[in-house]
């Protein structure tokens, strides 16, 4: 009924504009007047009817004196312009033209501009430094961000002491097997395989030396201390910082996150808390796992390579390796995974606008996440030895 009342409304007619029959197009012909080129323009130059005429203003060939639009129809600013083009790029002259064409050629002809368009180009230093500058500010406002969304996790932790209902335990469990029970194949491959790398390379200096047997030295320390917890850090950046990040963000931008705030529930606590939570639990077990499977990599090197035996190699890493570097990468693996789990989860409550963003932000957090695990660890690294344990 509503579309058959809308066909009986009376169509307006707009009766100072003839119509234009839209199969009728704007043609061009050239004529000769003696020893006058002249470019005859007929039909109407509007924006719907001129589009077949540019092609042939643009390959005309040869010297034109003149353009002549006196059979030229209705014009239009697209018209005049093409009129306009084609003469002054033939330096030609436009004769017949009509008060109406005069005024719209006339018009674009006090817009053509022959200035460059390019913006100025500040000197070189100046770019840099502003350059510098502006990411210097970028980096300090995104520390302070970070500060305060630890800050509000740090509530939200307090909220939950107080009250351990409202700790999610499904959510945290759940979380627990994604960081943790999933990754250990691809974690204890990397870590298997860079054992073999480290003794091999070790093996092959250090008999330079007479000294293969200080490959034991190497591994043990070098993968309890510092490469088991550091590579484990980041992998778990690069799979499951990039998940919640994007999980978190993909949630902000369909407003389920909104929605949850609707309803009463916080979305640190639902989301945010048994990810950190799960992160800073699993990391120091992954790490555990990453420095042994190293130490096997590095023995079955030891027993294939430099002729110690597998058993043996296991048994000289408990006389050779001291027991606090078992505990310093025990003590950098829980802040390492609330670092991870921080950079994701902010990184995914800052997306807005569309889904590149999400991307965008998922990227950012693994770079975040693997930048602050790898300087943290330059802290440790002089805070042990400072302190003896080195």
């Amino acid at each position: 009924m509503l579309l058959t009342r809308y066909k009986r409304l009376p169509r307006r007619q707009f009766g100072r504009i003839p119509p234009i029959n839209m199969k009728e197009w704007a043609q061009i012909r050239l004529e000769e007047a003696g020893e006058v080129t002249r470019a005859v323009i007929t039909g109407p130059l509007l924006v719907s009817t001129a589009g077949a005429l540019d092609p042939h203003l643009r390959d005309a060939s040869g010297d034109i004196d003149e353009v002549d639009i006196s059979e030229a129809g209705p014009f239009d600013t697209v018209g005049a312009w093409l009129v306009f083009r084609f003469a002054r790029a033939r330096n030609a002259k436009i004769v017949g033209a009509s008060e109406q064409a005069e005024i719209l050629i006339g018009a674009v002809e006090q817009c053509e501009s022959t200035a460059d368009i390019a913006p100025p180009r500040e000197a070189s230093l100046r770019r840099v430094a502003e350059g510098v500058g502006v990411k210097t500010i970028e980096i300090a406002q995104g520390f302070g961000r970070n500060i305060g969304f630890l800050g509000l996790l740090l509530v939200a932790l307090a909220g939950t002491v107080r009250h351990p209902s409202r700790l999610r335990g499904k959510a945290l469990v759940r979380q627990m097997e994604l960081v943790g029970i999933s990754s250990l194949p691809i974690i204890g491959l990397m870590s298997f395989l860079i054992g073999i790398v480290i003794a091999q390379q070790g093996a092959v200096q250090l008999q330079q030396f007479g000294a293969e047997t200080l490959t034991v030295n190497l591994v043990g320390r070098i993968t309890l201390r510092e490469l088991g917890v550091l590579m484990t850090a980041i992998m778990v950046a690069g799979r499951s910082g990039s998940a919640f990040a994007a999980q978190i963000g993909t949630m902000k931008l369909t407003e389920e996150i909104d929605a949850m705030r609707t309803i009463g529930v916080s979305p640190v606590e639902a989301l945010v808390i048994p990810r950190i939570l799960a992160a800073v639990l699993m990391m120091p077990l992954l790490g555990f796992f990453a420095s042994i499977m190293a130490i096997i990599g590095g023995a079955v090197i030891g027993d294939v390579m430099l002729g110690i035996p597998f058993l043996s190699f296991l048994a000289r890493i408990q006389e050779v390796v001291p027991t606090y570097d078992f505990y310093v990468g025990m003590v950098k693996a829980p802040v390492f995974g609330l670092i991870v789990a921080l950079s994701g989860c902010y990184q995914g409550m800052q997306v807005r606008g569309n889904a590149e963003e999400v991307g965008l932000r998922t990227t950012k957090a693994v770079v975040q996440a693997i930048f602050a695990v790898i300087v943290l660890d330059a802290f440790f690294a002089v805070f042990f030895t400072k302190i003896g344990w080195a």
